[in-house]
């Protein structure tokens, strides 16, 4: 049977995109000569996301102003982040901002960001991610799925967050967290004896006030950009997972760029994310500092390594079922071992 409910949400998707882009376009004619440039993501205009996005806008306008108009929705204004992608790969929407989860189901490789304690430390984390030459073969990878990846951004490590306290994976046993929508994350918080409900993300604060979840896991930002320390008041450092959101852009967008324009674009996704990293930690210690006291929330530091060891076997069993992201964790384990070694 058709459904129904999906046809006119994405029709009603792309219709709202096309009345964004002439109502923010302006109707004069030098805005209507330009081409709109859209870039979708679900955070809020204070994450260094959003602030990364504007200056990505302001580096293409300063060289190219003449030609393109860089227009920015936060907060899930055009959809979901799978349902911007999906927008993004049919070229309503020439980029969007979304965690690589959300990218698995259009180019397995990205899975293995989210295989728990994939990286041994942020020192690891930042230069494997910051090895341009190798990852622009993974961001190349998705041409054929009419995506590509142009950028990443820092989003810290993953942590959970509940209305109770969670001190040992044992407290996690019988608790509805919810998890990206990503195989991985589900496997990863069964492993930990919690029922795994992913959901959108712009969902969760509603979920948990109504008690449809327990908590959820992700950074501190969520506690107070997302009010999600308003109704989960316990906030655990199991720092589980360091995954990277993506800038994703059309790739037929990018392809129809002159050589010149291409490299402005480029040059401006690079300073995004420049800018989003020099404000992330900025705002981790300003978000910490609100949740705990003007939210109420806890901070609890835990035993890392029993967590680790619950979910020990789950690396290998991601390997085993995904052959196509042996190479990148093989690549990412080097970087472990050389920062392990360094720490000694």
């Amino acid at each position: 049977m058709i459904n129904f409910k999906r046809i006119i949400s994405t029709a009603l998707c792309v219709c709202m995109t096309g009345m964004l882009l002439t109502g923010c376009g302006g109707s004069t004619q030098e805005s209507q000569k330009k081409r709109i440039v859209r870039i979708a993501l679900s955070q809020a205009e204070t994450h260094p996301e959003y602030t990364g996005a504007v200056k990505f806008k302001e580096y293409v306008e300063s060289k190219l102003g003449d030609k393109y108009e860089v227009q920015i929705f936060p907060n899930e204004l055009l959809g979901s982040q799978t349902k911007a992608i999906e927008l993004t790969q049919t070229g309503a929407i020439d980029f969007t901002i979304a965690g690589t989860p959300n990218l698995e189901i259009f180019a397995d490789v990205y899975e293995v960001f989210s295989m728990p304690y994939l990286f041994t430390s942020e020192e690891a984390y930042f230069a494997a991610m910051n090895d341009t030459d190798y990852m622009n073969q993974i961001y190349e990878s998705t041409e054929e799925t009419g995506l590509q990846v142009v950028t990443w951004y820092n989003v810290g490590t993953r942590n959970f967050y509940a209305k109770k306290p969670i001190n040992t994976p044992d407290d996690l046993k019988g608790l509805k967290i919810r998890v990206q929508q990503s195989p991985a994350s589900i496997k990863m918080a069964q492993t930990f004896g919690a029922a795994a409900s992913p959901m959108s993300f712009g969902e969760v604060y509603t979920a948990i006030q109504q008690g449809v979840i327990d908590g959820a896991e992700n950074n501190e930002l969520a506690l107070t950009d997302n009010k999600h320390g308003e109704v989960a008041k316990y906030f655990t450092y199991s720092k589980h997972q360091m995954i990277p959101d993506v800038m994703i852009a059309n790739y037929k967008f990018l392809n129809e760029l002159s050589d010149e324009e291409r490299a402005v674009f480029d040059e401006a996704a690079k300073l995004s994310t420049e800018v989003e990293i020099e404000g992330w930690n900025t705002q981790v210690e300003k978000a910490k500092k609100t949740a705990e006291e003007e939210m109420g929330v806890t901070f609890i530091e835990p035993d890392i390594s029993v967590f680790k060891e619950k979910v020990k076997d789950v690396q290998q069993e991601m390997l085993d079922a995904n052959p196509n992201i042996q190479d990148l964790y093989d690549h990412i384990q080097e970087y472990n071992a050389k920062y392990e070694k360094e720490a000694k």
